[in-house]
C-alpha cells in the first residue's frame, strides 16, 4: 500500500476498450441473469469491479471494467509476474544505499536496512504482506533497474492484452498517467497466480523479516510481518490476491477464493470508503459462486499472448496454459520424469505431423526395453556361472534343515547352475517376458 500521494491520474478513455468482448467496454452494470439467478448484491459502491471464473476465463458480470482508474498497490501483481520467475528465492542480495533513494513519500515500507543481505524469499514476502515499497525498489535494482523493471512491466501487460494499463512506477504510488482496470487487474492475478511462489506469497498471513543488527549481540534481528490483506483467513476459500490504497487513489482489492472446485476472480475499484471494498469484494464472491450456471458470461478473460498454446479442454482451469496451469502445475514435471529414465524406455518424442510415426517408435523403444533386459540377465548369469564353476567343489552336501533350508546351497539345490545360468528358468523367463511385450506393442492394421 501508499500512503501519500502524487497528482491524480487520469480517469477517462478516448474509447472504451471492448477487449473480451463487446458488452465490457459498455458503461454501468452488465449481467445476463437466467432462471433461478441470485440478484446482484445491491450495495455496490465501486466505480469499477469485475467478477470472473478463473478457470473457464468467463465473466461473470462487471461494471466499468475498462475504466482506467489509479491502481494503488495492485499493480505489485504486475510487478511480482513480471519480475518474481527472474531470481532463486533463496539467493541473497546486499542492498545497496541507492536502492532505497527515491521512495515515494508516505510510501508503505516492510524496513529494509541498507548494507546488510536480504534473502530473495524475504523481499517478496515483504512485497506481498507488507506492501513495501522498499522491497519492490530493491528487486527492480536487482532486476537491473527501476525504468527497466516499468518497461518490462508495460511489455508484460501488453502480452496479457491488458490495454487499459499504463506503467510509471514499479510499486503502484501514485504518479501521473499510472492507471490500470478491473478487467487488467484481475488479468493480472490470473496470470500471477500460474505461479507457485506467486500464490505460495499472497496466501501467507505472517512471516518473520530480518531486521537490523543488535548494537550489543551484533546479531541479526527479525520482526513479525502480517499481510495487510483483511480477508485472508476470514472469507472461506480466499487465496488472496492483493490490495492497495492512497489517498488520491482510494482503495483497490483483487482477490481469488475457491470454493468446491471452481476459483474465482473478482476486482473491486474506488468504492466510497476504503473498508467498503472488502465487502463489496466479499459480496461479489457470495453471489459468483451462488450464480454458478445460472448466468451468462457478459465477457471473457482474454489469454496471455506469449503463453504455450493451451491443451485442455474449454472447461479445463489449465486451459490458459500461461506457463502451465492457471492456479498450479508444473508442464515441465513429466520431461522432468522421462528424462530420468533410461534411454531406451523414454517414450518417444512427437513434432508436428509426425505423429503417424508412433506405432512404430514404440515398438522401437519396445525392442530396445526387451533387448536390454534380456542382455542384463545373460551378463548377470554367465558372472554367476563363471563364480560357481571357480568354487572348489563341496564334500558334503547342506543337511537338512540346517540353517539355510534343504538344499539351499546344496549341489542340485534350488540355486545351482540350473536355474541361475544361460538356458536356467530365470532367463527363459525374462526372455518369454520381451517376447511377450514385443507382442503388445505391434501396431494393429488398419481395416
Amino acid at each position: 500500500m501508499v500512503l501519500a500521494a502524487g497528482a491524480p491520474a487520469a480517469l477517462a478513455q478516448d474509447a472504451a476498450s471492448t477487449v473480451g468482448g463487446e458488452r465490457l467496454g459498455r458503461p454501468a452494470v452488465q449481467v445476463a441473469p437466467l432462471a433461478g439467478a441470485p440478484a446482484l448484491p445491491t450495495e455496490l459502491t465501486g466505480r469499477s469491479w469485475l467478477i470472473a471464473d478463473a478457470g473457464t476465463g468467463e465473466v461473470l458480470a462487471a461494471r466499468n471494467a475498462h475504466q482506467p482508474l489509479p491502481p494503488a498497490s495492485t499493480l505489485k501483481m504486475l510487478f511480482a509476474d513480471t519480475v518474481l520467475p527472474k531470481f532463486d528465492r533463496s539467493t541473497e542480495h546486499q542492498v545497496a544505499p541507492a536502492e532505497l533513494a527515491n521512495l515515494g513519500v508516505g510510501s508503505s515500507l516492510v524496513g529494509v536496512k541498507e548494507n546488510l543481505p536480504y534473502r530473495v524469499e524475504d523481499l517478496w514476502r515483504g512485497v506481498f504482506l507488507s506492501s513495501g515499497n522498499d522491497a519492490v525498489h530493491v528487486l527492480a535494482h536487482m532486476n537491473g533497474g527501476v525504468q527497466q523493471t516499468v518497461g518490462e512491466m508495460q511489455a508484460r501487460a501488453r502480452s496479457l492484452q491488458a490495454q487499459d494499463t499504463k506503467v510509471v512506477s514499479p510499486d503502484g504510488y501514485d504518479m501521473d498517467g499510472q492507471v490500470s482496470s478491473a478487467y487488467d487487474l484481475t488479468l493480472f492475478a490470473r496470470a500471477g497466480l500460474r505461479n507457485a511462489d506467486f500464490r505460495s506469497y499472497c496466501a501467507t498471513r505472517t512471516a518473520r523479516f530480518p531486521g537490523g543488527l543488535d548494537k550489543t549481540t551484533g546479531q541479526r534481528t527479525a520482526f513479525d510481518i502480517a499481510n495487510t490483506d483483511r480477508l485472508l483467513g476470514k472469507y472461506p476459500g480466499l487465496i488472496g490476491v492483493k490490495n492497495g490504497y492512497t489517498t488520491n487513489a482510494g482503495a483497490t482489492f483483487t482477490g481469488a477464493a475457491e470454493r468446491n472446485g471452481r476459483t474465482l476472480l473478482v476486482t473491486v475499484m474506488h468504492p466510497e470508503a476504503q473498508v467498503k471494498v472488502y465487502d463489496e469484494a466479499a459480496s461479489l464472491l457470495d453471489w459468483g459462486f451462488a450464480a454458478a450456471g445460472k448466468v451468462q458470461p457478459v465477457g471473457q478473460l482474454v489469454e496471455d499472448l506469449g503463453a504455450p498454446k493451451a491443451t485442455g479442454g474449454p472447461g479445463d482451469p489449465g486451459a490458459a496454459g500461461a506457463a502451465g496451469a492457471p492456479l498450479g502445475g508444473d508442464p515441465r514435471a513429466a520431461a522432468d520424469l522421462d528424462a530420468g529414465l533410461p534411454p531406451w524406455s523414454r517414450p518417444p518424442t512427437i513434432s508436428g505431423d509426425d505423429s503417424a510415426l508412433t506405432p512404430a517408435l514404440w515398438t522401437g523403444a519396445a525392442v530396445a526395453t526387451g533387448l536390454a533386459v534380456w542382455g542384463t540377465a545373460r551378463t548377470a548369469a554367465r558372472r554367476r556361472t563363471a563364480a560357481l564353476a571357480a568354487r572348489p567343489a563341496p564334500t558334503t552336501a547342506t543337511a537338512t534343515g540346517g540353517p539355510t533350508g534343504s538344499g539351499s546351497t546344496g549341489v542340485g539345490g534350488t540355486s545351482a547352475i540350473g536355474s541361475t545360468g544361460v538356458g536356467g528358468r530365470s532367463h527363459r523367463r525374462l526372455t518369454r517376458r520381451a517376447r511377450a511385450l514385443l507382442r503388445t506393442v505391434r501396431p494393429r492394421r488398419r481395416p
